[in-house]
């Protein structure tokens, strides 16, 4: 089965018992262009959040068109993850953003609370011998990457950005990612369907982390495809956060950056058994 109907089947049996949506919170189209204006989110009338990215094609500009006519407010939280497995654009993000919320909503529900981050860079400890693949081109981390000796290789949907840099190359070709034993993945890759394939030409890395804000979803389907950590936003102060997503101010003060793995989760076979207790 495929990442989004896994995740879906996870969550499915709590289908009935969810808060509905409360709003879908949408940053400024000026703002699109800088990291605080690249993505949305759904709240749920528990307050929960979930994060999903607005700048593939020209998602965020038919979100802020169709606001009006989406029906999101009020709308049951499950059926609008569904869209994330059976919708197309505008409505696959938004899908994506709920299963988010639901995640953040359930994780609440059994006192989970995700691990800070030990780095920007999933923990993969890169050092000279190391391969390194980065999948989606995080500029100020590659340049990091390159500065412990490692070999860096960038794969990138946007064929603007193919090239030789100091010291890496950008390339639209994820078989480039074959020789790496280490990779650093977008969250964006569950969006935007390329995430079978890229991990498919990382089957022989050590190594895999997906870190982004969109890296908000129960963890154990990607577990099993053999990512090894999972980093994503810890929205804190759920108020503030909003208002400044909703400006196109600065939200990171409001969240912090998370990392799960599989030795320090418990697994949501062992949290669910809290929700009957």
């Amino acid at each position: 089965m495929s990442f989004a109907t896994d995740i879906l089947e996870l969550l499915s049996p709590y289908a009935g018992a969810l808060p509905r949506v409360r709003a879908l919170h949408l940053p400024p189209v000026d703002k699109a262009q800088g990291k605080d204006g690249e993505f949305c989110a759904i709240e749920l009338e528990d307050g929960a959040l979930g994060l999903s990215y607005v700048l593939l094609d020209d998602t965020l500009r038919r979100l802020m068109a169709a606001r009006g006519g989406l029906g999101v407010e009020g709308m049951d939280a499950f059926a609008l993850a569904r869209a994330f497995a059976d919708g197309e654009g505008v409505h696959r993000t938004l899908g994506f953003a709920a299963i988010n919320a639901i995640s953040r909503h359930l994780f609440d529900r059994v006192g989970y609370v995700a691990p800070d981050s030990v780095d920007s860079v999933g923990g993969l400890d890169p050092q000279s011998g190391d391969h390194v693949g980065m999948i989606g081109f995080f500029c100020p981390l590659a340049e990091r990457i390159v500065a412990t000796g490692a070999s860096l290789t960038v794969v990138e949907l946007k064929a603007e950005l193919e090239g030789a840099r100091d010291g890496y190359v950008v390339t639209t070709d994820p078989s480039a990612l074959r020789g790496c034993n280490k990779v650093l993945s977008t969250s964006t890759i569950l969006l935007n369907d390329t995430l079978e394939r890229m991990l498919a030409d990382c089957a022989g890395a050590q190594r895999f982390a997906m870190i982004g804000p969109g890296a908000g979803c129960l963890p154990d389907p990607l577990f099993a495809r053999g990512v090894t950590s999972f980093g994503g936003t810890w929205i804190e102060d759920r108020a503030a956060f909003v208002d400044a997503l909703v400006t196109g101010e600065g939200w990171t003060r409001y969240a912090r950056k998370s990392a799960i793995t599989p030795a320090d989760y418990p697994g949501w076979a062992s949290l669910k058994t809290r929700l009957s207790a």
